[in-house]
Parts: C-alpha cells; structure tokens; sequence
C-alpha cells in the first residue's frame, strides 16, 4: 500500500514538473537590426528616433519611436498589433506603446499574409536619456500558440 502511495506521489510531481516546463516562456534575445522570430512572424526591430508628436497627440515626456518589419512565416495569414509590443528601461519598467495616426505605416492592427514583409512603426511616451539601455519586448498573439518572447535591444547594448 505505502509502495502505491510513494509512486503516485512521485508519477504525480513528475507529470506537474514536465508540464510546468512545458509551459515555460522561450526568451530570445537579439540586437535592433537582427532577425527575431516570435512564433511564426519574423521581426527586425530598429529604433529610428525621437520627436515631440503632431497637433493632436503631444507625449508627456517624448516618443521613442521604432520601425517593425514583420514576415509571416506561417501558412495562414495572422494578426500583428501595437499591444504586441512594449518597451523595457534598465528598470525592467514595461511601457504600453501610444497609438495615434503619426503616420501611413503607425501600427494599430493588421493582417499579415504569409511570405509578404511589411514595415510599421510606433512609439513609447517614455522620459528618454541617451545614455540608457532600451529593448522591446514581442509577445506572440493567442492565436499563433507560441510561448516565445522576444527581446530587442535597440540602444546602448
């Protein structure tokens, strides 16, 4: 009987150690300008400046913005949004990125087709120093089932 209990308690917390490492997230980290893939989409990630918005949309300290080439990979065409995105300071701070029509290419949401690469941009409301380390963060969206996280270091890396 204790011999039943012993293998079912091991069988037990061995079945929840695989699927806890199963479901682990897949960290891959690049430099801005490398190829990242996220699931099915490839990313190449560069920042391309910073300005002080339009007329409408003024940030509260200034807009960090980047340029998105996304590929889909996959056979079926796929959704990329803003919200797939983030950005990250040397704290670990993790900022949303401000949607507002700055330009044709500003990324909201979008279909991507397979093998057609696409270039979008957006941008962070973030008090920007030069001198500090920023990386964006690629979450896969619920449909592409990837448990890959992508980080993109895009200055003073």
């Amino acid at each position: 009987m204790l011999v039943i209990m012993l293998v079912g308690i091991i069988g037990s917390i061995s079945l929840a150690g695989y699927y806890y490492i199963q479901f682990q997230p897949n960290f891959i980290y690049v430099n801005a300008g490398e190829p990242i893939q996220v699931g099915p989409v490839s990313y190449i990630i560069e920042h391309i400046g910073e300005y002080d918005g339009n007329e409408k949309t003024r940030p509260e300290h200034t807009f960090f913005q980047i340029r998105i080439i996304a590929e889909n990979l996959g056979e079926e065409t796929t959704i990329i949004s803003g919200g797939q995105f983030y950005i990250l300071d040397e704290n670990d701070a993790k900022i949303q990125p401000v949607y507002g029509n700055f330009s044709d290419s500003d990324l909201l949401r979008s279909y991507l087709e397979p093998n057609k690469p696409v270039t979008f941009t957006t941008q962070f409301d973030i008090p920007y120093d030069e001198n500090k380390q920023y990386r964006i963060g690629i979450l896969p969206k619920k449909e592409q089932s990837s448990m890959d996280i992508g980080i993109v270091c895009v200055t003073n890396c």
